[in-house]
C-alpha cells in the first residue's frame, strides 16, 4: 500500500496553493454548489498523476464535470499527449439509480424515490426533438420534486467542454446533468443525449 504522510505529498506551503485556471468550469453546475471544490480536486489530481506517471486515466461518466475539469488539468500541466483519458459508463442499480457510497445512507424507500432522477434524464432524451430545452428541464423538475425531491439543477451542455446550451442544432454532442437532494443526501446524474461512438465525448 502506498500511504504517504501529508508532507511527503506536499512539502512546502506552495505545493498547496497552486491556482489551477479552469475557466467557467468553476461557476456552474457543481463549480457553482461547491465553491473551491475542483480547486481541491485539481490540487490532488496534478500530485497523483506527477507521481504514478500513468499512459491511460480511468475516470466515471458519473461525475462527468469533474471528468472535464480532470481533462482541462491535463492540458494545464501540459501531459495531454502522454496520457490517454478512457471513460467508463456509469454503473446503476436495477432500478436505474447511479451508483454511489451515497446510496448508503439512503433508506430502501429513498433509493425508489431518488430512481425519479434517471428516469427524469430519460425523458430528456425521448422528447429531444418535440420540446424546447427549458420546457424539457422545467417537466423533469417538476417529476422529481414530485417524489420528495429538491433540485440544485438539471441543465444541457456540450460533452466537449460542458459550454450550456438552450437549443440544439441536431449535430453537436450533448449531455444533461443533475443534482437533487433527499433527506440531506445530495446526488449526481447525467445522461448523454444523443449517440457516440466508444469513449468519444467531443
Amino acid at each position: 500500500m502506498f500511504l504517504p504522510p501529508v508532507n511527503e505529498i506536499y512539502p512546502d506551503e506552495a505545493s498547496q496553493k497552486i491556482h489551477y485556471d479552469i475557466g467557467y468550469l468553476e461557476t456552474i453546475l457543481e463549480g457553482r454548489y461547491r465553491p473551491g471544490h475542483f480547486q481541491g480536486v485539481c490540487m490532488v489530481m496534478h500530485r497523483l498523476l506527477e507521481i504514478v506517471k500513468p499512459n491511460r486515466l480511468y475516470l466515471g461518466q458519473k461525475d462527468f464535470q469533474q471528468l472535464i475539469v480532470i481533462k482541462r488539468l491535463i492540458e494545464i500541466i501540459g501531459i495531454n499527449e502522454i496520457i490517454e483519458v478512457i471513460i467508463s459508463p456509469t454503473l446503476r442499480e436495477k432500478n436505474g439509480l447511479a451508483m454511489s457510497s451515497r446510496n448508503m445512507r439512503l433508506t430502501a424507500e429513498e433509493r425508489g424515490r431518488a430512481s425519479i432522477i434517471y428516469r427524469s434524464l430519460g425523458m430528456i432524451k425521448q422528447n429531444l426533438l418535440k420540446k424546447s430545452f427549458t420546457e424539457l428541464k422545467n417537466e423533469a423538475k417538476i417529476m422529481i420534486e414530485k417524489n420528495g425531491l429538491k433540485v440544485d439543477y438539471i441543465e444541457i451542455a456540450e460533452t466537449k467542454d460542458l459550454s450550456l446550451v438552450n437549443e440544439w442544432d441536431g449535430k453537436k454532442k450533448i449531455i444533461v446533468l443533475a443534482a437533487a437532494i433527499i433527506n440531506e443526501v445530495r446526488l449526481i446524474d447525467n445522461l448523454l443525449l444523443n449517440e457516440r461512438k466508444k469513449n468519444e465525448y467531443s
